[in-house]
Parts: structure tokens; sequence; C-alpha cells
């Protein structure tokens, strides 16, 4: 094949694979925080059943009776056919999919409505499974449809033994499944699912229900399309001891070219959420005294204006995204939203405050690790300043606490959902393998983009002297770090780190911003003196010909700088523009077949880090030049994970760590843009 008919082919195949969507290696079915998180791994949504975010089953099934016969379309049993799929679309609050049978067309669609500008929808734990069938050949079909959900939803492991109830709401059945021994908090961890609260499915409009073992209730709508008669009450019994389900059917009769819809709700209730040092706290949306049929009341109330707010956030939003970054981006953005919403706990303080507690899953299971909260800050500084307050504070109180006696930011507040008190490195005992550089500065720059973009520093006040400790750290020690962790611990200590050294720089500039903002002319002056002139410093220190090194002591070294970012961003001009632009254009001479490497000593990268360095091109074309690459490893890799952000850039096959809630730093290519700030950040 000549060169020229390679490159249309590659370009053919590129314009295809757009023109579909992003094959999402997981797709977000059902996505509110570390536990109740559900996604579906396969092409088709019938090939598997859904799965936690660690691999383990939530099992649901749902299957469709058209004239008398059974179809399946999610989940593998039981052994009937499956609908063909005929199409998926991912928005940032839905998955839609869209399948095709005898003459009957149906799309399926789970909605999660976290839409920012309203905390109190946001934070509520429920998805909405909506199904809209109609008639494609001009006749009408007798159609019924099937929903059921098991006990591995309320327990860590299927062994656990669960029980089983309903009532009535608002006119629809409710039905709920929970562990036997409801053992709260007690259980913390990485790989770990919830084992107390309760998982909770309303059906409105079902025409039957049951709460039996799996078998019996598919067994029963095959044949007649109806569920058993009486429901099994052997209980407590494992999850896995003849599979309980909570089961519900839905009669739609005859269906003709009107499209026929019907939904169910499914929520969970935790009933405590976080641990914070010592006290438990209530999920945010207990926080007022609503209970799970209240919730599940105002849910069902909602139901009608959340479908139609959603369809147009989603709109809005991709619209913007596409804008900003091209159809990859934006893209890639809708796959990231609900990942990196899902990887947060969110709480009420006792006073009602807002208080989100992110997770380090596929890590170590650190609970608010300042160096998770930075990548994925981009997100919430976007659409929602107060959730990004909400993040910080916790640290921040745990940072001024006696208990915190390093002049340093500390790198988490425990492990998930245990937040109480530091567990990496030497923790509260010893500096050993902490983060002093790398949290300190993060902590700042994240304090000063809350400011800038509130156009105040009334939350910077409230922190002001241990904000200026950390600044007095920065001074003494970020120039030329000393043989340290950074966030890419992975890769080991490192002495001299020219991009840590970036992050300090750039930090002490965005101390003196704020100095600037809260009215302390002078210091204000004193500290972006000290950045610029630390900054030609680093800019000797750091070249090496057409670009910058890995560390100031290694000549023939690179690493992104992915750091330079909030350079622009906080608009403060700390280094000459030469500087990042010297930096793409090597980075256009790095690139791998799926991505840019993190530095010169191996071709693994990270997803964010890829995105945020991507974003200090000047160019759109530049832009995607840089990103297209990581688009292509998300669309063909054979790895059925969450979206990863670390992966080699050479391997389809490889993806590590995923489902964190860092995968919120790709929306930062719309935090470069102050008109899209200001609009969605304003909201």
């Amino acid at each position: 094949m000549s060169r020229m008919l390679l490159v249309l082919l590659l370009c053919f195949l590129a314009n295809a694979a757009l023109a579909r969507g992003l094959r999402a290696p997981a797709v977000p079915l059902i996505t509110h925080d570390p536990y109740f998180s559900s996604w579906s791994m396969s092409d088709r949504l019938a090939d598997d059943w859904p799965k936690h975010w660690t691999g383990a089953v939530t099992g649901m099934a749902c299957m469709a009776r058209i004239e008398g016969k059974a179809y399946r379309f999610m989940g593998t049993a039981p052994n009937t056919p499956a609908t063909e799929q005929t199409g998926l679309e991912i928005t940032p609050t839905r998955t839609i999919y869209q399948f095709s049978q005898d003459g009957i067309a149906i799309s399926f669609t789970f909605m999660s409505p976290l839409l920012p500008n309203d905390l109190d929808v946001f934070a509520r734990p429920v998805t909405y499974l909506i199904w809209e069938v109609k008639s494609t050949d001009g006749k009408q079909h007798d159609v019924q449809l099937y929903l059921d959900a098991g006990g591995e939803w309320a327990v860590n492991t299927s062994d656990q033994h669960v029980e089983w109830s309903r009532f009535r709401r608002s006119g629809m059945t409710v039905m709920t499944i929970a562990s036997e021994d409801q053992p709260i908090l007690k259980r913390r961890g990485d790989g770990v699912r919830i084992d107390w609260g309760a998982f909770y499915l309303a059906a409105p409009g079902a025409t039957g229900d049951a709460m039996a073992s799996d078998r019996a209730c598919r067994d029963s709508f095959v044949s007649t399309g109806k569920l058993p008669d009486s429901d099994d009450m052997r209980m407590p019994r494992a999850a896995s001891d003849d599979w309980p389900v909570l089961a519900a059917v839905y009669d739609l009769g005859k269906v003709g070219n009107e499209a026929v819809t019907r939904h169910a709700i499914v929520a969970y209730d935790e009933v405590y959420a976080i641990e914070l040092l010592q006290r438990r706290l209530r999920p945010y949306w207990r926080r007022t005294g609503m209970n799970i049929g209240e919730l599940l009341d105002v849910a069902e109330k909602d139901f009608i204006p959340l479908t139609s707010k959603c369809a147009s956030f989603d709109k809005e939003l991709t619209a913007d995204l596409t804008k900003v970054g091209g159809e990859k981006y934006a893209q890639m953005c809708a796959l990231a939203y609900r990942q990196c919403i899902a990887g947060c706990g969110f709480a009420a303080d006792f006073d009602g405050t807002l208080l989100v507690f992110p997770k380090e899953n596929t890590s170590n299971g650190c609970i608010s690790t300042v160096d998770v909260i930075y990548p994925g800050s981009p997100l919430f500084i976007l659409l929602s300043p107060e959730m990004m307050k909400a993040q910080l504070t916790p640290v921040m109180d745990y940072a001024k606490s006696a208990r915190w006696k390093w002049p340093f930011a500390p790198h988490d507040l425990g492990q998930y959902p245990l937040a109480n008190g530091q567990v990496y490195g030497g923790g509260e005992r010893t500096e050993d393998n902490q983060m002093p550089i790398e949290e300190t500065g993060n902590m700042i720059l994240m304090t000063a983009a809350v400011a800038k973009i509130e156009g105040n520093a009334d939350y910077a006040q409230k922190y002001w002297p241990l904000l200026t400790k950390w600044a007095e750290y920065l001074r003494e020690k970020g120039l030329d770090p000393e043989n340290q962790l950074c966030t890419d611990d992975f890769t080991g200590h490192l002495a001299h780190n020219a991009n840590l050294s970036v992050k300090a720089i750039l930090a002490l500039g965005a101390y003196g911003m704020l100095c600037d903002m809260a009215g302390r002319d002078e210091d204000a002056k004193a500290y972006r003196q000290t950045a610029r002139d630390m900054a030609a410093k680093w800019v000797q220190m750091a070249d090496d010909g057409d670009h910058s090194r890995l560390a100031f002591d290694k000549p023939g070294t690179w690493s992104q700088k992915y750091n330079l970012v909030w350079d622009r961003i906080l608009g403060m001009e700390v280094f000459p523009p030469e500087v990042a632009r010297k930096e793409i254009a090597y980075y256009k001479t790095r690139l791998n077949q799926f991505g840019l490497p993190l530095d010169s000593r191996a071709a693994l990268t990270k997803t964010d880090w890829l995105t945020w360095s991507a974003t200090l091109a000047e160019s759109q074309k530049d832009f995607e030049a840089l990103i297209s690459p990581t688009y292509d490893y998300f669309d063909q890799t054979p790895k059925r994970i969450p979206m990863t952000d670390l992966y080699q850039t050479d391997d389809l096959g490889s993806g590590w760590l995923n489902a964190r809630p860092v995968v919120g730093g790709l929306f930062i290519k719309m935090l470069a843009d102050p008109t899209m700030w200001r609009k969605w950040a304003s909201r």
C-alpha cells in the first residue's frame, strides 16, 4: 500500500470512529459515589452483567417480551436471545442505548441528574431508568418490559446475607434490599463495595412486582409476561444463595407508532456517608432530616422537569466543550463527567455545610488525597466553585489543627470512608515519603482559582495564617526541590524536579495574587516579584536546548510541564510565554501512537496531565494533535475498565489506575477560556 493510500485509509477510519462516537472502554450506567457505581464493560449491554468499577457484578437484568417472545437487552441471563443494539450515546448526565427487535424500537436511558447548579438535586443518590418503546413497521405489537436488581448492590461479597422488603409510596411500589449485619462505616479500603445502608428500586406504573430468586422471576416473565404470585420469604440468606432479586414488570399493551414511556428509579441510602475525625457525617441529601421515602417522593415528582433539564444541560455543555476543544475533546469530557463525580462522597457537616471527599480508587483507597483533588479540580472550579471549596475545607481544617505539625500541606485525610487523619507515607509521625512541595503548591493554586472566579479572597481569608505558612515554605524550598515524591509517585523519588519547581513558583505567584485581592499590597508586590525572579532562574536551570529538562541536573531528559497551565488560567504572567511555546513544539516530536509520554523515562502517560499539557498550546490544531492519540487509545483499547488515567502510550492493552475523579482534569481546557469559565461558574 502506498503512503498516500495509507494516510487516506487512516483518515477514513478516524472520521468513521468520530461519526459513531467514542467507543467507551466502560459505559457509565449508575454513577453517584465510590460505592453506588455501576458500569457496562462491554460493547453491547447484553454481552455481560453491569459491574462495579472494581469488576464485581452489580446484578441487573432487563428484558422485553414482544408478541409473547422474550428478548434480553441488559445482562446475560436468562437463556433468551439478545435484542439488536443499534446505538449508544454518552452525554454528561445520560447514557442512551437504542435497540431494535421484531418491529419494535426501544430507547433505554440511564439518567443521573448531576446538575451542578442545583446541589439538592445533584447530591441525590438517584438514577432514572427510562424506556421509550414504539413500533417501526406500522403495526401494533403486544409488549411487556422486565427489570430486576440483585443483592450484590448492598454487599461487599456475595456470601454476605441480605434481607428484602417493600412498601408503597406516592402510588408506586418501592422494593429494598440490604445486608443483614449493617456494619455502618466499618469497612474501609480500595477495592471494596458498601455493605451497609440499603438499595431501593421504585417502579411507578409497574403492573407487577416480586421479590424472589432471579431464576423464578426471569423464567416467569419469559413464559407468561408476568412475575411469581408470591414473594420468596426465605431470608436472610446469602446474596448468592438462589440470587434474590427485586423485580418489576410493565405491561405496555399494544404499542404502535406513538412512543410509550415508562421509568424506574434506583437509589441508595448510606445512612452515614463519611467519618471525619471520628465524627459520622450524613449524606448531603439527608442534612434537612429527609428520609428515603421523602427522597423517592421528590425524585418521582421531579422526573419530568429533570428529564428536560438534563437534556438541556448536556446539549449546552457538549456544544461549549466542542467549541473550545473539538469533537474528540467533548466526547472524552462527556465520558469523564460522571466518573469524576462518582469518585467522590458528598456529605453534610453538622451545620449542613456541603463537604466533598474524593476517593483514590485503584490506588490505595485514600480519602481527600490532595494530589487527587488537584487534577480533578478543573471540573468543579468550572461548574461549581462551592463544590471545590467543599473539597478544600476538610483538608484546610485538618492542616490547621494541632494534629498536623508540618509546615507543608498534608497528603490525605485517611482511607475512604474514614477521614480520621493521614495514612500515606509517614502519616502524622514523620516526614518520610511525604509530598511537601506537591501538596502545598496544589492547595494554594486551587484556593487562588476559587478566589479568581469568585472575584474575592473571602475563602482564602479564613485560612490566611495557614496559606502564609505554606507560601513561606515554598519560598524557601520550592525553586530546587529536594529528593521527594510528587503526585506521579509511581515514578519514585526525584531531586531537582523541574515540573515540581514550576508548581512551587506558580503557587507563590498565586499567593501574591491572593494578597492583592486581600488588600495586602506590599506582600502582593513582594511575592509576585519573588515568583518572577524564581521563574527567570528556572528558565536557565531547566534549559536543554529546544526543551526543558526533567530534572535540573539531568541533561538530555524532558518531561511534561503540565503545571505551567495555571500561569495562563490565573493570568499571572510569571513565566515568559516562550517557555510554553517551546514545550508544545517539543511535545509534538515526542508523541507515541497513543499519546505523549509523561517524561523521558518511560512510555507511561497520565490522561489528566496530558490534557493539561495540551492546553498550553496556543492553537487549536496543536491542542487537537496532542489529545487525538489519547482519544484513539480509549476508542480502541481492549482494557474494559472505566477511563484510566495511567497507561502506556505504545500499548493498547495497558491501563491501570481507573474510575478515579482525577479525570475531571480534562475540563481544564474550559478553564483556560475566560469566557467559558465565567459563564459556567456563575451558575
